[in-house]
């Protein structure tokens, strides 16, 4: 049996780590390399850096940035934001990053999956699906969350699957920093009609929503950000906690 991961999760916005609540409200949450650095030596299983205005203040990645998280630490390192095409993934894998998140770049343009998996392979190519429920149906949003679409949620996880995406990264943006839990049920849909991992995001408040998550929710990864960067959560806990509720971990 795989073993389940845990990823804390950096929200960048001007060079700092932030975090907020149903992606508004945010609050400073330190320096991401000293996070990073900590994460890592924690036993994080990988980390999941996100430039959360890069979209929608229509720039790049911080590259330097990238750079100097990848320089501290020694586990697998994701970065997403303001990523639209070949040449901003080569510049963000050559500064340091193992794989790439892509979500507004995505939609737009669905054909840049398939160019960035036949480019770098499938393994390099996490697509992240910041969703809402409106009106009964569970939509994608783009631009940090500021745009819904019209895409509904389920059947865009199966596009870029059959595209060539790698990973999902799964946002509940209505989840998103309550601390209430995942949305186990969605996940559950999701995981179940994928074939490729999923990363449960948005809604980590308790050990208990880790376990829920990965049993009933059937993710492959979950990932937080505001209970590992306040440390009301530390990550050699949680995985002692999950190993002996049964669930597989790297200790």
């Amino acid at each position: 049996m795989l073993t389940k991961r845990i990823i804390p999760c950096l929200d960048i916005k001007d060079g700092r780590t932030v975090k907020g609540t149903n992606f508004v409200n945010l609050r400073d949450a330190g320096d991401p390399v000293a996070l990073a650095a900590m994460y890592a030596e924690q036993g994080a299983d990988e980390l999941v850096f996100l430039d959360i205005t890069a979209t929608v203040d229509e720039r790049k990645t911080l590259i330097e940035l990238v750079r100097n998280v990848a320089h501290t630490i020694n586990i697998p390192f994701t970065v997403g934001g303001g990523i639209s095409s070949v040449a901003d993934v080569s510049a963000l894998l050559n500064a340091g990053a193992d794989k790439i998140s892509i979500n507004s770049s995505a939609v737009r343009n669905p054909d840049l999956v398939n160019e960035l998996a036949l480019e770098f392979g499938s393994q390099c190519v996490v697509v992240a699906i910041d969703t809402r429920y409106v009106d009964g149906e569970h939509i994608v949003h783009t631009h940090g969350g500021r745009k819904p679409t019209e895409l509904r949620t389920i059947a865009w996880a199966k596009e870029v699957e059959e595209r060539g995406a790698g990973e999902l990264l799964l946002t509940s943006m209505d989840a998103d920093g309550t601390k209430a839990g995942f949305a186990i049920e969605l996940t559950a849909q999701i995981s179940g009609a994928a074939n490729i991992p999923v990363i449960a995001s948005g809604g980590a408040g308790t050990m208990d929503h880790f376990v829920d998550v990965f049993t009933t929710g059937k993710a492959d990864a979950g990932l937080a950000a505001s209970i590992f960067h306040f440390r009301e959560i530390d990550i050699p806990d949680l995985k002692g906690y999950l190993s002996g509720k049964g669930v597989e971990m790297r200790i």
